[in-house]
């Protein structure tokens, strides 16, 4: 097992990845019952998504030779309705480290084509720009 979700009560939950012990909760939004104190599962998906794109740049960064540290994620997650589900997922990936232009291409196609973002329904949008400061 990977980890166990333990329904809090009051549309909370809380996580704990059965490895490292660590523990993370969720929240139900405000726009859909909840308090919003934490991060909704959705909010978790599309986190997750951004955390998977540098997660894999960063293995292939290494590969090449580079270091991207410091490159941050702004993530912007967009309800549909009926039915409710993510719509849209828009990422601004502010990326740091000395790469040329073939290397950038390598490193972008990368966190595009993460497991998280081939996991993802054809129906969910993903935007995700990249910005390069050297």
């Amino acid at each position: 097992m990977t980890s166990t979700v333990v329904y809090q009560g009051d549309l909370r939950t809380e996580a704990v990845h059965l490895k490292s012990k660590v523990s993370q909760y969720s929240d139900a939004p405000i726009d859909n019952q909840g308090k919003g104190e934490s991060f909704s599962p959705t909010d978790l998906v599309a986190t997750a998504l951004a955390q998977c794109a540098l997660t894999i740049m960063g293995i292939k960064a290494r590969d090449l030779g580079i270091d991207i540290s410091g490159s941050k994620a702004e993530i912007l997650k967009v309800m549909g309705d009926k039915p409710r589900k993510i719509d849209t997922i828009q990422i601004i990936l502010n990326m740091k480290g000395s790469a040329n232009d073939k290397q950038k291409t390598i490193l972008e196609r990368s966190g595009l084509t993460c497991p998280v973002a081939l996991s993802l329904h054809d129906s969910v949008n993903q935007e995700i720009k990249f910005f390069w400061k050297d």
